[in-house]
């Protein structure tokens, strides 16, 4: 197995693991705020299976593709490195505001 594939397959896995988390808590809300103003208010939402499901689907789509494009690239997996931390990162950010949004 090649590491863009070992890097590609960690990310989504620790992707899916986040999620399930936070599905575990958030258990109680049917609909998760999805983008907030500047005010901070919520300015839309979607149903929780779909928010939660968001940011691992676009990162198997995106990190897939990236996989294929850079095939055979000398940089290849420090592109998918770099990818996959900010998908990991930016997942983050939105179930930590989430997690601390539903705390009473």
């Amino acid at each position: 197995m090649s590491i863009d594939i070992l890097i590609v397959l960690t990310c989504l896995t620790v992707l899916a693991g986040m999620s399930l988390f936070a599905n575990g808590r958030l258990r109680d809300h049917a609909r998760l705020p999805m983008q907030w103003s500047l005010s901070g208010t919520v300015n839309w939402s979607a149903p929780r299976p779909l928010a939660l499901a968001i940011t691992p689907l676009l990162a198997a789509v995106s990190l897939v593709g990236l996989a294929v494009l850079l095939r055979g690239s000398a940089d290849a997996s420090w592109a998918l490195m770099v990818a996959a931390l900010s998908f990991v990162g930016a997942h983050l950010l939105h179930l930590a505001l989430l997690l601390r949004r539903a705390q009473p």
